[in-house]
């Protein structure tokens, strides 16, 4: 029972750090299904019904709704939900109360700038997949900063349980012969059928405007200024007839934030909201996403309402022939040897979330950097035929999901032949399947020896899950 319990654990919580989780997501869904799920019930509380306590662990308690909530995630994201859903989820709930009640006892800290980063890179990824951080607080009702302290104890306990987690199978190692052995005790007709899969990564820029269409947008901006504090048009006006942010022509360039919102918020904006008084409108300034003029509504605090117009100046072939140049040079560096995927990715690639998530490569939705055919974009797979394994392809323009213009360099790591799984083309694959089972085997006698020290408390309901008779073992000894 714990065994099964115990390994899954280790297998869900290998990708802590990846948005594409499907463990230990109380609240959590999915970039839109997160806002229009998650978030849009964290803001309507009155529809939940009723709440109880259905499980204990020390004094770390689960809900009802911790179940549900985990159950209604996984069907708004269309995957399969067993009949035995709640039984499986309440053990996982159970098993992570435990490592996080272990992790305060060995005096486990998740530091702030760690959380922190955390939640920040769950809250780009966000923005990036919904277009912009405006899209994304209309949707859910809520500013960054409110969404980021939504996230904050789960994403603590998260880390906590896969700082646990490490400590208990720290030292742990496979070896070959060990390799040998897990795979010979696979059936042979259970062996897997490999498609064919690629691992690629992306160097991405976007191109700069001129210095003239530069000139031209602070032009216009300073116009707009001008015809507010003449009082000859309202800014909210000028927002809805102008602007370049899709949700500002919606709401007049309306926009909440907070100074917590410094990571996730291009801090030359945030600072300039901030130095504003209540209708007083700032000077032109430049943010990675183009020219603004903001104008202060209101503020409490750290908290603030603003109203923005934004300009971005528009992209000719002379301003991507120059990208390209750039990317070409870069290109010419990564095939004499001079500089490394990942060293280019972190000094050169415009694509933040790739930058400081991914190191530049793609992932799937189970955070696999092994990719089908049917995962990539119908560019990437016209380029890929060109490419040998550990080639970079010319730079080529692209349009991004948000209809930029965009140049990028194509990195083919790894490609495979379609093939039943064999030691020899999927080693590593095999043994780092090998290596979690073993981590597994480690993770259950840590909970064979410690579990029976916790107290354990689980609503009568879940009596019926027979992967959970040992916990009840354990909760009967301690209402003992």
């Amino acid at each position: 029972m714990l065994k099964a319990c115990s390994y899954r654990i280790f297998q869900l919580s290998l990708n802590i750090f990846e948005i594409h989780l499907v463990f230990f997501m109380k609240q959590f869904s999915l970039f839109l299904i997160f806002v229009i799920g998650s978030l849009i019930s964290v803001a309507q509380p009155q529809k939940v019904v009723a709440d109880k306590i259905v499980g204990i662990v020390g004094d770390k308690i689960i809900l009802k709704s911790d179940i549900t909530n985990e159950i209604l995630d996984k069907q708004r994201r269309n995957e399969p939900v067993p009949e035995n859903a709640e039984c499986i989820v309440m053990e996982q709930a159970l098993a992570l109360k435990a490592l996080v009640l272990q992790a305060e006892k060995d005096s486990l800290v998740v530091g702030e700038d760690v959380l922190e980063s955390l939640l920040d890179n769950q809250v780009r990824g966000f923005i990036q997949a919904y277009g912009s951080k405006e899209a994304l607080e209309q949707i859910a009702g809520r500013t960054v900063y409110q969404i980021k302290e939504d996230f904050r104890t789960s994403f603590k306990e998260r880390k906590l349980a896969e700082m646990m987690r490490e400590k208990i199978v720290d030292g742990v190692k496979i070896t070959p012969t060990e390799v040998k052995a897990y795979f010979d005790k696979i059936p042979k007709d259970s062996l897997t059928y490999l498609e064919s899969e690629v691992e690629i990564g992306e160097i991405v820029l976007y191109p700069k405007a001129s210095r003239d269409l530069d000139m031209n947008a602070i032009e216009e901006l300073n116009d707009y200024k001008k015809q507010v504090e003449s009082g000859a048009r309202k800014f909210e006006t000028l927002a809805s007839l102008h602007t370049d942010d899709p949700s500002g022509k919606q709401n007049g360039g309306l926009f909440n934030l907070s100074r917590g919102d410094k990571n996730s918020v291009d801090p030359t904006f945030l600072q300039a909201a901030f130095r504003l008084k209540e209708g007083q409108i700032s000077p032109v300034i430049k943010s990675k996403f183009g020219y603004h003029i903001i104008q202060m509504v209101n503020r409490a605090g750290d908290d603030a309402t603003v109203r923005h117009i934004l300009k971005i100046p528009p992209i000719t072939d002379d301003e991507i022939k120059i990208a390209i140049n750039r990317l070409d040079s870069v290109r010419s560096k990564l095939i004499a040897g001079t500089i490394s995927f990942g060293e280019a990715v972190a000094k050169y690639s415009d694509d933040e979330y790739a930058k400081y998530s991914t190191a530049g490569m793609k992932q799937g939705s189970n955070g696999s950097s092994f990719l089908t055919i049917d995962q990539l974009d119908k560019a990437t797979v016209g380029i890929l035929p060109t490419l040998k394994p550990g080639e970079f392809s010319q730079p080529s323009v692209f349009t991004d999901e948000r209809g930029k213009k965009v140049v990028r360099i194509i990195y083919l790591k790894t490609r495979t032949e379609p093939h039943i799984e064999n030691l020899k083309d999927d080693y590593n694959r095999v043994a780092q399947r090998a290596l979690e089972e073993k981590k597994g085997d480690a993770i259950e006698r840590w909970f064979n020896t410690k579990i029976g020290s916790y107290y354990i408390m689980i609503d009568d309901d879940y009596k019926i899950c027979g992967d959970l008779k040992k916990w009840f073992q354990y909760a009967s000894n301690a209402a003992r």
